[in-house]
């Protein structure tokens, strides 16, 4: 029954790949090569193809620097997040390497060879990860349901109905699997994600160029549509567009739990794109964060920042940054300053007078579910300090923290938010210089740096010229 749609989907190959096997296709390709049996790992909990696409030589870094499974259990958390700094998805790093390190210690470094297996015995990997690895490294004949997948689908099969629904994602599960190549699983999946990531895109596909559009659904309901409008137009139609028939076969009366809701009618505008449907997207919660840029002089005169590491879970879990406060909505500046003055204290070694903390601006950076506004703070301390680092406290309820040079603080796991924020302090700095002092600042190269800041007697700083913004902004509180 699916004998020549499959075939069809094999045609989004590569046109030099659609004759190899299986096997030799997978030696060709870092994915491949990464999932082969002997030195399988779990990296294809790294995020889809579009962010490999913005991060291309991630895979081949990553490889580089952890070739084995028993590599990547033997580095630790820290190094794993060093390199993957920036790049988002921190937790699918830590998961990848609790996920090499069972393998190592527990499954005698042995993958677990069935997507049923790695999803049960392996933290981090999903059905869909389970899948992919299973048919694309095993040869084992089981689909995939990503993204690309799902929107491939639902045009081929006309399913309007939330593709987030337990009724349409079963539905998928149960198409991918009955459409797979038996003889080809791997190829066949990657087949149909390339798909979906270059013909059938969300927005503008490609009809005309598809290999599957004779068997597609939604483009014949599209032709139906254009049918039923030129009858209308010419008065031959007794009923308007909106009450044409679906394509999708339905033996439902009343409502389907795949068809388009009826909330929700065809939209000639959007063609095939009417499929698939979505459902509306939680807007992010916003939240706010006192942020601290602790500056001091090192040993050897070059400026050092603290950062303190994050919580072993949760968001950016194990991750440095600088001194941060989570506020409370409507705080005024004044109250923002008071508490994490308190908050900085501790790490600070001296008393801090308040005026010293300069304000350096907002920040936004949006997560997938939070909207976060850092109000960012610097604070040069004065004197000489000797230690460079310390574990966490539980009795003085402090984290690990280290001082580093602007160059480590560039290679330290350290999110992009943290980056947005030392931006800012770069400006900050830039602007206190003046203009005609130019605005690139090589700190780690320049020990007499520290002194330009030279700390007064009573805790002040020396005055600094301000930007035309800061200028012009009222004094708080007036």
């Amino acid at each position: 029954m699916y004998r020549p749609i499959k075939a069809c989907f094999l045609q989004c190959l590569p046109s030099n790949l659609r004759t190899i096997s299986s096997a030799t296709w997978q030696k060709s390709r870092p994915f491949g090569r990464i999932c082969s049996p002997g030195t399988t790992n779990a990296s294809v909990t790294f995020p889809g193809g579009n962010w490999l696409q913005a991060n291309p030589m991630l895979t081949e870094e990553h490889m580089q620097k952890w070739p084995t499974l028993q590599a990547l259990a033997k580095a630790s958390l820290e190094e794993v997040n060093e390199l993957w700094a920036g790049l988002g998805y921190y937790s699918r790093g830590k998961r990848l390497q609790e996920a090499a390190q069972k393998v190592v210690s527990e499954l005698a470094g042995q993958m677990p060879a069935t997507a049923e297996e790695l999803q049960r015995l392996l933290p981090g990997v999903g059905k869909y990860t389970a899948g992919a690895i299973a048919s694309i490294s095993y040869g084992q004949v089981t689909g995939v349901v990503d993204g690309n997948v799902i929107r491939v689908l639902c045009r081929v099969r006309c399913i309007g109905a939330d593709s987030s629904s337990p009724a349409v994602t079963d539905r998928l599960w149960d198409l991918a699997n009955s459409l797979v190549d038996p003889a080809r699983p791997g190829d066949f999946n990657q087949a149909m994600m390339e798909l979906g990531a270059t013909v059938c895109t969300p927005r503008a596909p490609l009809c005309m160029e598809c290999p599957v559009k004779q068997h597609c659904r939604a483009r014949c309901r599209v032709e139906k549509e254009l049918e039923f409008a030129s009858k209308r137009l010419l008065g031959k139609a007794a009923f308007s567009c909106s009450q044409a028939p679906d394509i999708e076969e339905c033996a439902a009366t009343g409502s389907c739990s795949l068809c388009l809701p009826a909330s929700e009618p065809w939209d000639s505008s959007l063609g095939v794109a009417n499929f698939p449907r979505r459902a509306a997207k939680k807007q992010p919660r916003a939240e706010r964060t006192a942020t601290c840029v602790l500056e001091r002089r090192g040993p050897r005169g070059e400026p050092e920042y603290l950062i303190v590491q994050r919580p072993s879970s949760g968001l950016l879990a194990g991750l440095w940054e600088f001194p941060s406060l989570a506020l409370e909505l409507g705080l005024k500046e004044k109250q923002q300053r008071e508490v994490l003055l308190a908050h900085v204290q501790a790490w600070a070694g001296e008393a801090v007078a308040r005026g010293r903390l300069r304000h350096v601006g907002e920040v936004s950076h949006v997560f997938s579910h939070i909207h976060q506004t850092y109000v960012v703070y610097s604070l040069l301390l004065g004197g000489d300090h000797k230690t460079a680092s310390g574990r966490r406290d539980k009795m003085l309820e402090r984290p690990a923290f280290r001082w580093v040079t602007q160059a480590e603080f560039q290679k330290a796991a350290v999110s992009t938010a943290m980056k947005k924020v030392w931006k800012a302090f770069e400006r900050q700095i830039c602007e206190g210089r003046g203009s005609g002092q130019g605005c690139k600042r090589k700190r780690a190269a320049n020990p007499s740096r520290a002194g330009q800041w030279k700390v007064e007697a009573d805790g002040s700083l020396p005055p600094r010229q301000f930007s035309l913004d800061a200028f012009l902004k009222a004094p708080a509180g007036e």
